[in-house]
């Protein structure tokens, strides 16, 4: 058994944020193990898989979208 696997069995993972797909959907990584999860649409963390990280890259494609429309609605209704 790897020494970092073991020490996350003990302590629990250490995760940080290594994207934002949403305001609330982030994808994070442990910084020990390197074990790679998600959050699920009711807030809890699930583990990253293919088709998650597929999920998750179309959200992000259609949250930009979407911020983007808006911001350009909300400058040209400023503007008349």
């Amino acid at each position: 058994m790897k020494p970092t696997k073991l020490y996350c069995d003990l302590f629990g993972h250490n995760y940080q944020i290594t994207k934002k797909v949403t305001n609330h959907v982030n994808e994070y990584t442990c910084k020990c193990c390197k074990k790679q999860v998600t959050t699920t649409i009711n807030g809890s963390l699930t583990e990253l898989t293919e088709t998650r990280q597929e999920i998750n890259s179309v959200l992000e494609r259609v949250y930009n979208y979407r911020t983007m429309r808006l911001k350009q609605k909300m400058l040209s209704s400023s503007i008349y």
